[in-house]
């Protein structure tokens, strides 16, 4: 699809068998997205207006959804997603330190990535991991009872890894 605002080019045969499945559910909107998401690692636009066509739905409908739930991106995040917890048990054990050193040692904000696009950092409210805090996921693993020199230390980690692939 070419649509006028946007010039990705995703491969939207990628999306059939969800659309094949879920289409003509009720309610299955967000599920659509989810998996898309899945699919493309964010919602890129023309993904969103294929979506749209498919679902009978419009693509400010469908953006709405998008833009409404946190779980849904709508640009590409880096190889290594930190979700630092923000949540009340965090706060207290010193997870804005943590934030300003993250932020300090990859030269970026909450939501942002950075330029190599090896990390994308994002603050959540609550990771349910309040006996750990302050805590952060990178991925799928969860680090804990963190401090701004452990957290660098694991970016560290994390950096030479990907430097070693």
């Amino acid at each position: 699809m070419n649509c006028c605002c946007s010039n990705q080019h995703s491969d939207l045969s990628l999306l059939n068998g969800v659309l094949s499945q879920y289409k003509d559910v009720k309610g299955s909107l967000i599920t659509i997205l989810q998996k898309a998401q899945d699919i493309y690692g964010y919602l890129p636009t023309d993904v969103i207006y294929h979506v749209a066509k498919e679902t009978g739905n419009t693509p400010a409908k469908v953006m709405g959804v998008a833009t409404f739930y946190t779980q849904f991106r709508l640009k590409p995040v880096g190889k290594y997603l930190i979700m630092l917890c923000q949540g009340t048990a965090c706060h207290v054990n010193g997870s804005e330190r943590i934030e300003a050193a993250i932020c300090e040692e990859l030269q970026i904000k909450d939501g942002e990535t950075t330029e190599d696009g090896l990390f994308t950092l994002k603050c959540v409210a609550c990771l349910g991991c309040c006996s750990l805090s302050p805590v952060m996921m990178i991925n799928e693993e969860t680090y804990g009872s963190l401090t701004p020199e452990k957290a660098i230390a694991i970016l560290n980690e994390l950096k030479k890894k990907a430097g070693e692939e």
